[in-house]
């Protein structure tokens, strides 16, 4: 019953998770950070079984960091990209994880990126991806009106529309969704986008 949702522009990437965490049909907490930073301008994150997603998330923050503190300089997020996708693999195999992912970040030689990972460890560089049962609604949204010159502003408003018509046509109510941007200045929050009753 989650969704993530990441838009990627000319000089940015704009992500946004649901903030519920819920168990079959209950519903345990209203404000739930999905979002995991990895550096200064990496952000993952991460839906699917709640203790595996923590653990998952945890255990790639901590190497992601790990890796800065013994070389002197973070992974790019191509770099932590296929760090996280190669881990899900060797876990697949294993213990598998049941986590879907999205990692977002900026890199000054690379410009911004955004990752599309699932549980089966496939990996993919998007535009736009959106894990959760939010993606039989919004995906087709995005086809229409995602743009390759998006600005900032641009790519809020289409998060905007996408949040609106999950909140009309899905079943159920997932009642804010956090808002973050990447960009060369690093992370920052947004305003939340909070589901309003009427809709």
């Amino acid at each position: 019953m989650e969704c993530l949702i990441g838009i990627c522009g000319r000089d940015f990437v704009v992500v946004a998770s649901d903030t519920i965490s819920a168990r079959s049909i209950v519903s345990m907490k209203q404000d739930l950070d999905k979002m995991y930073k990895m550096s200064d301008k990496l952000l993952m994150l991460v839906c699917g079984e709640s203790g595996d997603t923590n653990q998952f998330a945890e255990y790639i923050q901590k190497n992601v960091q790990l890796y800065k503190m013994r070389n002197g300089y973070e992974l790019s997020p191509t770099a932590a990209a296929n760090f996280t996708r190669r881990n899900l693999a060797e876990y697949l195999r294993r213990s598998p994880y049941n986590v879907n992912l999205l990692i977002a970040g900026y890199d000054n030689e690379e410009g911004p990126s955004l990752f599309y990972l699932d549980y089966l460890a496939s990996m993919n560089k998007v535009n736009y991806g959106v894990h959760g049962y939010g993606s039989f609604f919004t995906l087709s949204i995005m086809d229409r009106y995602y743009k390759e010159d998006l600005t900032q502003d641009d790519a809020v408003k289409l998060l905007h529309k996408c949040v609106d018509e999950i909140s009309k046509r899905f079943l159920v109510s997932l009642p804010s969704f956090k808002v973050r941007v990447i960009d060369s200045n690093g992370i920052q929050d947004l305003p939340d986008i909070t589901v309003s009753k009427d809709t």
